[in-house]
């Protein structure tokens, strides 16, 4: 079974770039973006964020901000300060390289199991199991296998000792192109004659209980003076940690009049917007005038250097839907 993986994995594959080196940083990086994010998605970030900064010391010399900038619109932030301040550890303890000790990557900020793993298998050829949502639904259907911890130590006992990154990335790959969550290619598998699920016709896996969502009224205020736009800076904690977003009303430093103002104003656009477990509805309200703002938590920021702040993905779609309903003129 393992050989028909693999043979197929060598046939089938996709060319993605962390697939062409062994760097434990390069694969580091691309298994941390590849977290609850689709491939697609991650590609043009994966080769910005490596084009920025191309090692450890380079990703520990660099500023948090910096860093988001580069990440900015890929989601789950909390996972660049993770990258970023497990490069100030790896630079001070471990001479600025991922140590091939699977314990001593599990001790290094947003990595687990799975990371470490894959870090362990792909870039120092150890046979240490990777198990993402698309590995256990293979070996759950594969083996008939339901409870958790069986599906994980299962998904130990396959690694192959002699190719063990290859093949933990011919089950991802298996997951992620034919053995999808509904609908599996059963035709197209390299192992249906093995598989369990095929033999029985039951295919359902367990999954986790969705988190339940919250609905979230998220109003947004697109403030222009000339060429420039005013940005608000999220506290260094909790959601969005540091990233630059446009003012609601409520934190707008601008006189009562002007909140009476936008309460009685209609939006140029409404954004639709998921982070986490909510599901946000954000007015967008354009307010073409200059106001005073004191602090570092405020900015102006003349439009053609927004690309150089890390902007949420909200304030991002915000901006250019006022952008588009209503040109910035001058005072």
């Amino acid at each position: 079974m393992r050989a028909a993986l693999l043979r197929w994995y060598d046939r089938n594959k996709r060319d993605l770039p962390w697939r062409r080196t062994r760097d434990p940083y390069a694969i580091w990086v691309s298994e941390t973006m590849l977290q609850q994010t689709q491939v697609a998605t991650v590609l043009p970030y994966y080769h910005r964020f490596i084009e920025a900064f191309p090692s450890v010391e380079a990703l520990d010399r660099a500023s948090l901000d910096a860093v988001r900038s580069v990440w900015s619109g890929l989601g789950y932030y909390r996972r660049a300060a993770n990258l970023k301040q497990a490069a100030r550890l790896l630079t001070s303890g471990h001479g600025g390289r991922l140590p091939a000790d699977y314990r001593a990557l599990l001790r290094l900020p947003g990595i687990g199991r799975y990371t470490a793993g894959a870090v362990m298998s792909i870039a120092f050829d150890r046979p240490y199991a990777a198990p993402d949502g698309n590995v256990r639904r293979v070996y759950a259907r594969l083996l008939g296998l339901t409870e958790p911890r069986a599906i994980d130590q299962a998904a130990e006992r396959m690694v192959s000792r002699s190719r063990p990154g290859d093949f933990n990335q011919a089950v991802m790959e298996l997951g992620a192109t034919v053995c999808l969550p509904s609908s599996p290619l059963c035709e197209r598998c390299p192992v249906a004659h093995w598989c369990h699920a095929r033999a029985s016709g039951t295919f359902d896996v367990p999954r986790p209980k969705p988190a339940r969502t919250k609905a979230v009224q998220w109003p947004l205020v697109f403030v222009a003076s000339r060429s420039r736009v005013l940005l608000h800076r999220r506290p260094d904690n909790g959601l969005l940690a540091g990233l630059w977003e446009l003012p609601s009303p409520e934190t707008l430093p601008a006189p009562r009049s002007l909140d009476e103002t936008l309460r009685r104003s209609e939006p140029v656009a409404v954004i639709r917007h998921a982070i986490t477990d909510m599901r946000i509805t954000a007015p967008v309200y354009v307010l073409q005038r200059k106001i005073v703002v004191k602090g570092p938590a405020w900015r102006w920021v003349d439009l053609a250097d927004l690309r150089s702040f890390p902007l949420s993905s909200l304030s991002t779609k915000a901006v250019r839907a006022a952008r588009r309903h209503i040109p910035v003129s001058p005072d």
